[in-house]
């Protein structure tokens, strides 16, 4: 299969193109710059120039494929409403290339990512959950997208990220750690029981290949591996990282230390990936983010 990966040298799409190769399949990669082109070409994939602004380019990367995996994203929280927006232009863009008359002549597959959202008071989120409703404190409209795009030509699906990590990234706690090393505090709200969903970004990787090659339209799934690690236990792995304390702070303090970060970090992000795993066979194999975090070069430049 010829699939289109957009995000393909960024954090999680680096690791989905040489599974897609591995695998069979022919992909095509989407960058803007020279250094991301060789990085492409080196794993084996096809190079195709322009970025998420660039909707004809998205457009017609789309159109010569099977099938688009769609990773990349503006992460500037200081512009996430204008991001979200230029989200749900490029999913639309996607939807059209992949609308046109498919290289198999049979249905083509679109995976837009989503995230698994705040948790539900009293259980765990799941794949049947509908997605956490947009406003104007949450402007992602992903999946919303997605659902505009689905047609007799393109089947859509959803794979919705926790905290996906590794020894270097770790989503919203990368940013956590920034706000540690920088304030000398590494700190949480309240009790610090609220928790967050993870998972290692190779088994989100091999979820995505999973999803392009199993899934069923209209699908959601969760590349959940670990369903809550507790806000507490992150901030003491980040502490041991860094030598710094560890500090409850109540939501008001939390606004003026976390900035924009603090709207994330008093909320519960739990969620289950059992349903995932029972429909397509996935099997996470970890690492755990407290192993990760642990074992973080917090010093190296």
């Amino acid at each position: 299969m010829r699939v289109f990966v957009t995000g393909a040298t960024g954090f999680i799409g680096s690791a989905i193109v040489p599974g897609l190769i591995n695998a069979g399949h022919q992909v095509l990669g989407l960058t803007r710059s020279d250094a991301g082109a060789a990085s492409l070409l080196a794993a084996g994939a096809g190079v195709h120039r322009g970025d998420l602004e660039d909707l004809e380019s998205l457009r017609s990367g789309a159109a010569v494929s099977d099938a688009v995996i769609h990773t990349a994203f503006i992460h500037d929280f200081s512009k996430f409403a204008a991001n979200c927006e230029i989200d749900r232009r490029a999913i639309e863009a996607l939807g059209a290339g992949l609308s046109t008359p498919g290289v198999s002549g049979s249905q083509r597959t679109l995976i837009v990512t989503s995230g698994t959202g705040p948790g539900i008071p009293g259980r765990l989120r799941t794949e049947d959950d509908p997605p956490f409703p947009s406003s104007a404190g949450m402007p992602r409209v992903s999946e919303e997208a997605a659902a505009s795009v689905e047609s007799p030509l393109v089947r859509v699906s959803v794979v919705r990220l926790p905290q996906v990590h590794d020894r270097v990234k770790q989503g919203l706690i990368t940013y956590l750690i920034d706000v540690a090393r920088k304030t000398g505090v590494s700190a949480y709200i309240g009790d610090g029981l609220n928790r967050w969903a993870a998972g290692p970004v190779l088994d989100a990787a091999q979820l995505y290949r999973l999803a392009l090659e199993k899934g069923s339209a209209g699908a959601h799934y969760h590349a959940v591996a670990e369903e809550g690690v507790p806000l507490r236990e992150i901030a003491e792995s980040i502490g041991r990282g860094l030598n710094v304390p560890v500090v409850s702070m109540s939501p008001e303090q939390a606004g003026e230390h976390f900035g924009w970060l603090a709207f994330f970090v008093g909320f519960d992000m739990s969620a289950s990936g059992a349903l995932t795993q029972q429909r397509l066979g996935w099997r996470p194999t970890g690492p755990g983010l407290i192993s990760d975090l642990d074992q973080m070069r917090y010093f190296e430049a």
